[in-house]
């Protein structure tokens, strides 16, 4: 985990400050190696959990929220969440990287 957090503290250096709120992840799997987070948990996707917990932290409205992600898990979680199916983008799926994705959201608000 600490490795996350530097990962994290490093692309907020990267990117500055304001422009990221918040990062989430899931430390646990039900198949994992360390025994106190080898357990099924909500924030596991393709379980909502995590979205839903960055949406009442930040008083996010998912029916106008966006997920990019770039696995099956992550649409589905977005969708569990709430989140409009048409509104989450596999990235090398519906979409071919990231700015591709990035362009799609914006289009949408014009």
């Amino acid at each position: 985990m600490d490795q996350v957090h530097r990962v994290n503290r490093k692309l907020v250096e990267l990117l500055g400050d304001g422009l990221i709120d918040a990062f989430y992840f899931c430390p646990f799997h039900p198949k994992g190696h360390i025994p106190e987070f080898a357990i099924e948990h909500p924030w596991h996707k393709p379980r909502p959990g995590m979205i839903l917990a960055a949406a009442a932290e930040m008083d996010l409205d998912l029916s106008a929220s966006w997920l990019i992600g770039d696995a099956p898990r992550d649409i589905a979680a977005g969708v569990a969440a709430g989140i409009d199916a048409a509104r989450c983008l596999r990235i090398e799926g519906e979409v071919s990287g990231i700015a591709a994705a990035a362009q799609t959201v914006v289009n949408s608000t014009r």
